[in-house]
């Protein structure tokens, strides 16, 4: 039972990244959110935003946190929006509902005026803060300081694509762990 199961996660898991590769694997010369330049680009809406792709990515991440401890999931908008709501949906179908939210980058001069939408954070809820691809941790630090005013604990990190350039050494300096479903290694990236 226990083989079939992983044989499952491991085909989802190849055919997740068959998507990201076609969709959302750019090369050319681009600017990251991080600043920095690169000769390659995940742009993982493309995929997020795909029933196929949305539907796997929220399957392994639901395997991913299957063992956690966790009162709700969420992340910064806008990158961290469909993966939120995709394990929100599947995990009601899947019998285990997760508490769900999204992160405002910043307050909205109307309505509630919060950053923080979705399930309300309690002090002392154990967050998982979820994110397409992480390259140095800075924007996702949006996020996980928004998510601990309100006295929520953080339980890791959880990115789609680790594009390994820093963002694990620098949320292990702020105490937070980072895992991936992926990370730039696991694909073929062509120099230019």
């Amino acid at each position: 039972m226990q083989e079939k199961l992983n044989d499952d996660i491991s085909s989802k898991r190849e055919r997740l990244k068959e998507i990201i590769t076609e969709k959302s694997l750019t090369t050319g010369n681009f600017t990251l959110a991080s600043g920095a330049k690169s000769t390659y680009l995940f742009d993982l809406k493309t995929t997020l935003l795909d029933p196929e792709g949305a539907s796997l990515t929220a399957d392994l991440i639901l395997e991913n946190i299957a063992k956690e401890d966790v009162d709700a999931v969420g992340g910064l908008e806008l990158g961290a929006c469909p993966i939120v709501s995709s394990v929100c949906v599947k995990s009601f179908l899947a019998g285990s509902p997760v508490r769900s939210f999204y992160v405002r980058k910043e307050r909205k001069d109307r309505g509630s005026n919060k950053l923080i939408e979705g399930c309300e954070i309690n002090n002392g809820d154990k967050v998982i803060i979820l994110e397409d691809v992480t390259t140095k941790g800075g924007s996702v630090m949006s996020a996980i300081n928004t998510v601990k005013e309100k006295g929520g604990v953080i339980l890791k990190v959880l990115s789609v694509v680790n594009r390994l350039e820093g963002a694990k050494e620098n949320l292990e300096k702020e105490g937070i762990v980072l895992d991936s479903l992926f990370t730039r290694d696991d694909f073929n990236i062509p120099e230019l």
